[in-house]
């Protein structure tokens, strides 16, 4: 199979009032912080948008995918990623840190008015690394998503995580 390369791929990234269409392969790659504004994926191939900054906070704000099986943001790298006023729909997880990525980093997400219909998740985060996941549950909107946050054991060999938890608030 032929690598896939993604739409776009930045050291830092501002993008505004985008809308990317179906066939885009890998979507955003964001390889230092990056400002995404009303970026929408039409149909999500493999992951609509990718980071892998090594600090620092990206922001997704408004926009929104469908059709993602997988990922919608996949966190590969280190920081924040903070996703508000998105939209998703018919989605796997809207936010997973990289479960078994050969650098493990501790990583953070904040979700706050997200619209969600027909998802898996929300947030999939690595305790075993102190992944956070701050999410503001009253202000989402959701309907027929199986649960707000998921957590499990990443590792750095490659192999799939174990999921521990799935829907368990610890604060």
């Amino acid at each position: 199979m032929p690598m896939q390369s993604s739409w776009l791929s930045l050291e830092e990234l501002y993008s505004t009032n985008v809308v990317i269409g179906a066939n885009q392969a890998e979507g955003v790659h964001c390889l230092g912080p990056c400002n995404l504004y009303n970026v929408w994926f039409e149909d999500v191939c493999e992951d609509a948008i990718t980071i892998k900054q090594t600090s620092g906070q990206s922001n997704i704000v408004g926009g929104g995918a469908k059709g993602a099986s997988d990922k919608v943001v996949q966190h590969n790298g280190a920081g924040t990623v903070k996703i508000d006023s998105y939209c998703v729909q018919t989605f796997g997880k809207l936010y997973r840190s990289c479960g078994n990525c050969s650098t493990q980093y501790k990583r953070t997400v904040l979700i706050s008015q997200i619209i969600g219909k027909s998802g898996s998740v929300l947030a999939g985060i690595n305790s075993n690394y102190g992944d956070v996941a701050q999410i503001d549950t009253a202000s989402l909107s959701l309907s027929s998503v199986s649960s707000i946050c998921d957590t499990f054991q990443g590792n750095s060999n490659g192999d799939e995580p174990k999921k521990l938890t799935s829907n368990v608030a610890n604060a």
